[in-house]
């Protein structure tokens, strides 16, 4: 049998930590400009915030190293990036509260979370060692999902907040369940779409040059959209129930490739958008507040009113093109801007340019989240990270869109920079399994082993039916060292 000798293989680890402490002088700098310009000097705290996300951001590059070492260089310092600014944005803030007269203490509480949503990250590689087997968990994710949607209607643990019912109360801890569930319920989609897309893909009839797919294949479209109305509905929670929507017709159309299926989506959640606004009066409100603002009467009503959103697009406008600059600007007067209108608030202090620039940040999380679902070589994990690359991508719209009313306001959360334990706490296990993920599309295949034979591997998409009767030396993954590997790893 012909053998290859071993040669060497560069993972691209250097190139990361390289661009890790870019991110980390990016967000502490940031802090650093926020301290001078409000206080004149630098207090322990920076150097304290400073040395834990240094901290957290080494470790997790040196278990990337030891168990994802073929993993993609960039998710990570671009995560990074965006958790240090919003770190700095958020004690901006708290700065601006307590000039107020107000004691507030986020930036700190936003660093424990981060801590956690590091911790979190990690336990996902060192126990995810195979996306694949996600897959067998897929209706088990289900279940997982649904029960978190309806954690916040069990008496005693749901807490209603501002009309929507969507938190829960553990122990004087408040947690956000469809933050998690959008992650359970892209695994789900990812298993379901990868098992059935032969099915879906199937053509029915043609109408104004479209082919639609056949009316027997509509029900997990209608069932999805039913969930998703009844969160809107009973859950006041517009956001949410636009995610999960936009989220299974994204995934099946990467599944499917039928841009129908889109067309069909779009019809009903419109209709469904519209009806619901016809009928449940907190659902016209967020119509009233999107399409006249500057109504006095709309301006004014309390609560959900207007004033809220003006003060966001206001704030925006006294940016300009360059900001005022970092301790410069008035974001307290945008209620809610640690959260919600976060976006405002940068905004107001970077301007347009430096806008543009943390979008552009979330561009490249995004392409690089696209570039694993095309290198990695199964269909589950391709619709997996397809999935959670377009969660993000669509959170940062529906974000974005609703502050400059492109949309309307929806409440949710800019991933990494807005405040809140549940959306970053599960924009980490996003970027664990990315990690996972590209660390398989970027593992070489093993070579064969001189005077013997080569080591059976998985076929990559197999289902787990089949990969239960393969034999069982068969290895998912061969575990090569991190710095050497005897042939070129996937660019």
């Amino acid at each position: 049998m012909a053998t290859v000798e071993p040669g060497t293989t560069r993972t691209g680890r250097a190139r990361e930590l390289g661009l890790l402490v870019g991110a980390i002088v990016l967000g502490m700098g940031a802090f650093a400009q926020v301290e001078l310009a409000v206080h004149d000097t630098l207090p322990a705290d920076f150097y304290l915030s400073t040395a834990g996300l240094v901290v957290l951001a080494t470790v997790l590059h040196l278990l990337v190293r030891r168990v994802a070492p073929f993993a993609d260089q960039v998710i990570l310092p671009v995560a990074v990036a965006l958790n240090g600014i919003g770190l700095a944005m958020i004690h901006r803030l708290d700065l601006a509260a307590q000039e107020a007269g107000r004691t507030s203490e986020l930036a700190g509480k936003q660093l424990g979370i981060t801590a956690v949503g590091v911790i979190a990250a990690a336990a996902v590689l060192v126990l995810l060692r195979d996306h694949r087997v996600l897959r067998r968990r897929a209706y088990l994710a289900m279940i997982l999902a649904l029960g978190l949607i309806v954690l916040p209607f069990v008496p005693g643990l749901g807490v209603a907040n501002y009309g929507a019912r969507i938190w829960i109360s553990v122990a004087g801890f408040s947690l956000q369940p469809a933050e998690l569930a959008k992650i359970a319920l892209a695994i789900f989609f990812a298993g379901y779409l990868v098992t059935n897309r032969d099915t879906l893909a199937l053509a029915g009839p043609r109408v104004l040059g479209v082919q639609l797919p056949r009316a027997r294949d509509l029900g997990p479209l209608i069932v999805v959209w039913a969930v998703s109305l009844a969160i809107l509905v009973l859950q006041r929670d517009l956001g949410t129930s636009l995610l999960i929507f936009g989220l299974f017709i994204a995934m099946l159309y990467v599944a499917t490739e039928r841009i129908s299926w889109i067309a069909i989506g779009m019809v009903l959640f419109a209709g469904g958008a519209a009806l619901a606004a016809k009928t449940f009066g907190h659902v016209a409100a967020r119509f009233d507040v999107w399409l006249n603002p500057m109504d006095p009467t709309i301006y004014d009503r309390a609560p959900g009113g207007s004033y809220q959103l003006v003060q966001g697009l206001f704030g925006l406008a006294s940016g300009g093109m360059l900001g005022t600059g970092w301790g410069q600007g008035h974001p307290n007067l945008v209620t809610f801007a640690e959260s919600d209108f976060i976006i405002a608030a940068l905004g107001e202090e970077l301007g347009l340019t430096g806008l543009l620039a943390i979008l552009m940040l979330y561009v490249v999380l995004v392409q690089r989240g696209f570039r694993t679902a095309i290198g990695v070589r199964d269909g589950f994990g391709k619709l997996l990270a397809s999935g959670l690359a377009f969660v993000v991508a669509w959170q940062v719209f529906v974000v974005v869109g609703g502050i400059t009313r492109v949309i309307p306001l929806t409440g949710l959360t800019t991933p990494f920079l807005a405040y809140g334990g549940s959306s970053l706490l599960a924009n980490w296990i996003i970027v664990a399994i990315l990690l996972r993920i590209s660390d398989a599309a970027r593992r070489p295949a093993p070579l064969p082993v001189r005077g013997g034979a080569a080591p059976v591997i998985h076929d990559a998409a197999a289902t787990p039916e089949e990969i239960d009767d393969e034999p069982d030396d068969a290895v998912p993954y061969p575990e090569p060292d991190a710095d050497t590997q005897a042939t070129e790893v996937i660019r």
